[in-house]
């Protein structure tokens, strides 16, 4: 008995020395309101001067009062950010305490697991597994998938789009999707490959699925950022910008939903490299921003349905975010935006927040919607999957179906009114 006691402790010591750490401080997730504007400066200077990452809001200058805060704490930093939010008596509590045993289990890809019950597009992929990905696509499906090569990253990566059509005729309309334009959200790819699984297997089994591909072409960017995305897998979680190397400083990275010509680096962006939302050297001055603008640019007669798909916080949002100045045609957006939310409250029983981006949200200056807006896509959407805070940008792989599944109604709910209003308008020029 002795001896099996020895042999089981000696099979399990790995385990029992990892779970050993229940006094060793993870690193955590805090959720922060400040009551007062001294919290509000202190907690904008713990943002800046610790090793943390701001989850919610993406910038300490939106940091205010009675407002709350995700804040991402490593564990080396955890004591001194605590004591501090202590002796100023800010108000905090734990949202994950256990970010990095999350981060490990979501990047242990499950693929290679017989046992795992769950399917390719129920776990979050690599760069490279994603690649592999769009080219067994395309071969599998020859007569319904093209890849587009649309340019490459900084670090000189490919950026596919795949172009889903069924039929060729006169004068037909497209939609754009494009996905992983923040490195660190990574249900946004996931729900590129999860809407091409679908399209793929439901077209003519789902009314509408098939009514969308019937009348319109889609094109999907799977992954805007790859350098970041990939980084966010080999050495920081939280990253968001693309690699790019700043001429006029050390820091790393231009955020590319910042980058676009659109009231480009006014307020709701900085001029400083080593922010979050650095708005780049002048708009498109990274090559990611500047292939999908080149390529919307060439399709612009085509594409009458744009969005961008990000996390988190549950939004549907349109123009502008770069304004508080109401889109044209704000009454029909708002309308498509409402039906949206209430299809995933009807089916999924989950509430979305909808409306023009500055107005929901805050200023955000340099984005590709408002750009894509202005460049005669009068049908411009982002979205911001699950969740609200619970796990951020670390939605278990277990979420990801129903994430998906509620973005999926959401895109088909709009994608059908705008062939109905482009139908209208052509009948009726």
């Amino acid at each position: 008995m002795k001896a099996l006691l020895i042999l089981f402790v000696l099979m399990n010591l790995d385990k029992l020395l990892k779970t050993g750490r229940c006094t060793e401080t993870q690193d955590q997730i805090l959720s922060i309101t400040p009551k007062t504007q001294e919290q509000v400066d202190i907690l904008k200077n713990v943002s800046t001067q610790y090793e943390t990452a701001l989850w919610q809001p993406v910038s300490p200058q939106y940091i205010k009062e009675e407002t709350e805060v995700h804040l991402y704490v490593p564990a080396n930093s955890s004591e001194i950010v605590k004591d501090l939010l202590q002796k100023h008596a800010i108000t905090h509590g734990v949202l994950l305490a256990n970010a990095n045993e999350l981060i490990e289990m979501q990047t242990r890809n499950g693929s290679t697991d017989p046992r795992s019950s769950s399917t390719f597009y129920e776990r979050y992929h690599s760069l490279d597994d994603i690649y592999h990905w769009i080219n067994r696509t395309q071969q599998e499906n020859p007569n319904m998938v093209k890849t587009i090569l649309i340019g490459s990253s900084y670090e000189k990566r490919p950026l596919y789009v795949l172009k889903l059509s069924i039929n060729n005729r006169p004068n037909k309309k497209a939609m754009w999707i494009d996905c992983g334009i923040h490195a660190r959200e990574w249900i946004s790819p996931a729900f590129c490959l999860w809407f091409v699984q679908n399209s793929l297997s439901f077209y003519k089994l789902n009314q509408d699925i098939t009514r969308i591909l019937d009348n319109m072409d889609v094109y999907i960017l799977p992954v805007m950022n790859p350098d970041g995305y990939h980084y966010t897998w080999t050495t920081n979680r939280m990253w968001r910008k693309n690699r790019s190397v700043s001429k006029s400083s050390n820091c790393i990275g231009v955020d590319l939903n910042r980058n676009f010509d659109a009231n480009w680096c006014t307020e709701g962006a900085s001029d400083e490299p080593c922010t979050e939302i650095y708005c780049g050297a002048f708009p498109e001055s990274e090559p990611e921003s500047q292939a999908v603008a080149n390529f919307l640019r060439s399709h612009k007669d085509s594409v009458q349905f744009y969005l961008s798909i990000h996390s988190y916080s549950q939004m549907l949002l349109f123009p502008y975010s770069c304004t508080l100045d109401e889109a044209e045609n704000h009454k029909d957006l708002l309308e498509m935006a409402q039906e949206a939310a209430q299809a995933i409250r009807r089916y999924y029983r989950n509430t979305y927040k909808y409306g023009s981006g500055a107005k929901t949200i805050y200023l955000a200056p340099g984005g590709s919607d408002d750009w894509a807006y202005n460049l005669g896509i009068k049908y411009s959407f982002t979205f911001e999957l699950q969740d609200r805070g619970r796990y951020g940008f670390l939605l278990p792989p277990s979420l990801i179906s129903r994430a998906c599944n509620e973005a999926l109604i959401a895109v088909k709910t709009i994608a059908l009114k705008v062939i109905e209003k482009t139908k209208a308008s052509a009948s009726h020029p």
